[in-house]
């Protein structure tokens, strides 16, 4: 496809949508559809094809609108440009909705030979005209969880029909990717990455561009470029709302990173709990390919590129990139040591780029706006922004992009409207259950890599579970070493027998056996787990442990007999 073909489809697509007086979004992502949007969907479709209104409105099937607590979530788009977000949004509120902005026609002659639940339907707009719920629904855009969002990743999910590629050409889609393998070279592409500070998403934070510029260098014939999208951490959904509601954006950044460093064929790699996010994945690789925007000859150049998609069964450890590769070479999935890396030696010895779908989905926009407009967001060693999920004991719980170093306080007090209820905010977990627990005492401890790491915590792929004052932190603690000790592939020893022990050190504090001595015991299993495991899995397994150990001493001192 050239690029005079892909700006027409863009273009034919906008005209299509300034066409309608108003755009009623729905959101489909997991969270919503767990909480009934699908109902909620079909509910406005079928109330707009009774109004027999289809040319002034449309209803457009899209993705994370955000606060997810509050689903389903719909957001009705007036051709000004205004717009109005609805909370909980049941099927009977849909009618009501759609008996809000949609103009019913006037019964004409043939609307008896009309379908009977059409006319039922039309039947039930006609009453819920005369509702007046709607508004309690209504939720402000200025809420803090809103207005403190700076949206990179994330700009364009919300208003995107995911399964639908003139869509996201109509929001500017692969227009990066052509900008790079008409106007740039493979080392400028590099070296742009370089100099916008992006640092890998997935929790390691290596600099994306010095990685690029690795595999690049290396002397081969055949090189590959991952999508990480095993995301395993308990409360962690980023990586899986970016593949289910914008999937052409992972797969533009991944077709830029296969420029940049050489490579001819990718592979998403994705955990098969996540159905819906490979649905989409394999859709958007289809639609793609059919456009000629991927293949070969990309976009008229002598650029070509495949990708395919390999499933993950679920293990936790295939989240770490050499466990994954093997995964994907058919072998069972466990680590190896390194070096070699996987930028020297990956897929079946070939260098490899391996990034998480954040990283990648980060890429279009900042090779669009320049590498001078992505560092001037967030610090001076942690650039850009982040998504984080925000969970556990908050009013407002959702997915948020914010700009690194905001502080925790501003999360949990500001866009999280604090903790329900008579309880207190007591700490925050960030990385899962690779990270730590931090407590009140440093709520306003700005969130970036480099603080996160010395309160003994590290930034994960963006898992953020807040934690009230009701909570055990022994207890916590246990909670997730138990999920280490079930993940845990049995490779190495240290991670295999020391996170056993780490458990059964916990359960006997828990149950009420205690002895003194058991912490001291406690950290030191931890210590020995933490330096001389195999992996990261390993490596950071006692974080949870030792944070909690750190600040909520006493919680296991009570424990001990007196």
């Amino acid at each position: 496809m050239s690029r005079e073909k892909l700006d027409q489809m863009a273009d034919r697509e906008r005209e299509r949508q300034e066409k309608f007086d108003r755009r009623v979004f729905c959101c489909i992502s997991t969270a919503c559809l767990s909480a009934g949007a699908g109902r909620t969907m079909q509910a406005l479709k079928d109330g707009l094809e009774a109004s027999q209104s289809g040319d002034k409105v449309e209803v457009v099937q899209t993705g994370c609108m955000g606060l997810c607590s509050r689903g389903p979530l719909v957001r009705v788009r007036e051709n000004t440009g205004e717009e109005t977000y609805y909370a909980d949004v049941t099927t009977e509120l849909a009618e009501e909705l759609i008996a809000k902005y949609v103009p019913l026609s006037e019964p004409k002659a043939g609307d008896e030979a009309l379908a009977p639940e059409i006319i039922e339907t039309r039947s039930r707009l006609e009453a819920a005209r005369r509702k007046r719920t709607l508004k309690k629904h209504i939720l402000s855009q200025n809420l803090p969880f809103f207005t403190k969002q700076v949206k990179v990743v994330l700009r364009d999910v919300g208003y995107v029909d995911p399964e639908k590629l003139e869509d996201y050409l109509a929001h500017g889609g692969y227009q990066a990717l052509y900008k790079a393998i008409t106007e740039m070279t493979p080392e400028e592409v590099c070296d742009e990455m370089s100099r916008s500070g992006l640092r890998g998403r997935g929790g390691a934070g290596f600099p994306t561009g010095t990685k690029w510029t690795f595999v690049r260098k290396a002397e081969s014939d055949i090189k590959y470029v991952v999508v990480n999208g095993d995301e395993g951490d308990p409360g962690a959904y980023m990586d899986r709302t970016m593949m289910e509601d914008n999937p052409h954006q992972v797969l533009e950044g991944m077709m830029i990173a296969a420029y940049a460093v050489g490579a001819y064929h990718g592979f998403f790699y994705i955990r098969g709990e996540y159905p819906i996010a490979i649905d989409r994945i394999r859709r958007a690789i289809r639609a793609a390919r059919r456009a000629g925007i991927l293949g070969d000859s990309i976009l008229g150049s002598d650029f070509n590129f495949n990708a395919d998609v390999r499933i993950g069964a679920g293990a936790f450890v295939c989240g770490e990139e050499t466990a994954l590769i093997h995964s994907i070479e058919g072998k069972r999935g466990m680590p190896r040591m390194r070096p070699p890396y996987p930028a020297t030696s990956g897929l079946w010895g070939k260098p490899t780029v391996i990034n998480n779908v954040e990283t990648m989905a980060s890429v279009p926009a900042i090779l669009l706006n320049g590498a001078d407009w992505y560092a001037k967001i967030g610090t001076d060693q942690s650039k850009g922004t982040k998504v984080f999920a925000l969970a556990g004991q908050l009013t407002n719980t959702g997915l948020i992009e914010v700009p690194m170093g905001i502080s925790l306080r501003e999360i949990v007090y500001e866009m999280g409207d604090n903790v329900p209820g008579d309880a207190e905010f007591k700490a925050a977990q960030t990385g899962g259950p690779s990270g730590g627990c931090i407590p009140m005492s440093h709520v306003d401890t700005p969130v970036d890599y480099e603080r996160l790491k010395e309160l003994g915590s590290i930034m994960g792929s963006g898992g953020l579970v807040i934690i009230d004052s009701t909570t055990s932190m022994p207890q916590f603690a246990r909670f997730f070493m138990d999920f280490c000790v079930d993940e845990s592939c049995g490779k190495c020893v240290p991670c295999r027998v020391g996170t056993v022990q780490i458990r059964a050190l916990l359960d006997k504090l828990l149950e009420g056996r205690g002895q003194v001595g058991d912490l001291e015991r406690l950290e030191e299993v931890c210590e020995i787990v933490k330096s001389t495991s195999l992996c990261g899995l390993g490596q950071s397994a006692p974080n949870p442990v030792l944070s909690t150990l750190q600040f909520f001493r006493e919680e296991y001192e009570i424990l001990l007999p007196s």
